[in-house]
């Protein structure tokens, strides 16, 4: 049954909402099937009762992020329209989220949460002294938590930044590769480089990793150290070994604060090693102290393809693991 719902959206704010040729407006008629019309801030939806309420959630929530940042981009469209069809019912905190900014890149681009699951994730390292954060590519795990850490630093909260992630092919291949030990080890830390230049630029980078207070190495250069008052980073933390895993968390001294991120889909393991964030994860889940962010295809915030992507890649691992539990 075709319904109509109509709606006074301000003058000024038609623009930000309705997009550039009404490209947001006709992402939001198409997911959910809706006719939408526009004359001096009046606006009417036409189409089924449910799909006319959605759609006019989606336009709350526009309107309040216009209000609040005075811009809005395609991203942030299709991630509305994602709560609305999934009947979230967050739309709204959207606008809440974007004003939380963590820092400035060197180009002096907002740093900051643009999904409700990583504004939880940046809650949780705020408030926690050690923060798991688990999740596909592109959620923001590592950046984020890269942006806390230079604030940290810089608001001298912390001393100096750790980061490390295992260099799980080192083992038999690193021998055989040009170069001295750094130039051997780089390319597995070269993701934490890029997000430091992009951050903090290469200049500060340089200057504060001479005077040994930003360290980036590898997961075995952490046995036998106690890091105090620094704020640590483990990144690709799912090819680590249990015992790698226990050896790092043991590391942490008095005001450290610590980040363990890893996506439990993107194991490189040998085949049948058990990885050390799956058994941390199921060992430390009852520590009050430690915060754990499950972050999902929702939260991807790269091309809209790259979300497309891991939600296909996760129907069809789920679609699998059912069809062996019913063998």
């Amino acid at each position: 049954m075709q319904t109509e719902i109509e709606k006074s959206i301000p003058i000024e704010h038609i623009r930000n909402i309705f997009g550039d040729f009404d490209r947001f407006v006709k992402k939001i008629e198409r997911a959910f099937s809706v006719d939408i019309t526009e004359r001096n801030g009046s606006v009417k939806l036409n189409g089924s009762q449910d799909a006319c309420e959605r759609a006019a959630n989606v336009l709350d929530g526009l309107l309040k992020l216009s209000e609040t940042n005075g811009q809005i981009n395609e991203q942030q469209v299709d991630y509305i329209i994602f709560l609305s069809l999934e009947g979230l019912g967050h739309e709204k905190d959207i606008a809440e989220i974007d004003k939380d900014i963590i820092c400035r890149s060197i180009t002096g681009r907002p740093i900051k949460p643009k999904t409700i699951g990583q504004k939880h994730y940046v809650d949780l390292i705020r408030t926690k002294m050690i923060t798991f954060g688990i999740g596909p590519a592109g959620t923001g795990k590592t950046y984020l938590a890269m942006a806390l850490a230079i604030k940290a630093f810089k608001s001298q909260d912390v001393q100096r930044i750790i980061l490390t992630r295992p260099a799980i092919e080192a083992g038999e291949k690193l021998g055989f590769l040009p170069g001295d030990l750094q130039q051997k080890i780089d390319p597995y830390l070269r993701p934490l480089y890029d997000a430091l230049y992009n951050i903090m630029g290469a200049d500060s980078f340089a200057a504060n990793q001479e005077k040994g207070l930003i360290e980036v190495a590898p997961l075995a250069y952490m046995r036998g150290r106690t890091l105090d008052n620094a704020f640590i980073i483990l990144d690709e933390a799912q090819n680590t070994t249990p015992a790698q895993m226990k050896m790092f968390l043991t590391r942490i001294g008095f005001g450290s604060k610590v980040i363990v991120t890893g996506d439990l889909t993107q194991k490189d393991l040998e085949k049948g090693q058990t990885s050390g964030l799956e058994v941390a994860l199921k060992v430390l889940s009852k520590i009050d102290d430690i915060g754990f962010a499950e972050l999902t295809s929702a939260d991807v915030v790269r091309h809209p393809l790259v979300q497309k992507i891991v939600k296909a890649y996760d129907d069809y691992e789920a679609k699998i693991n059912d069809y062996k539990h019913r063998k």
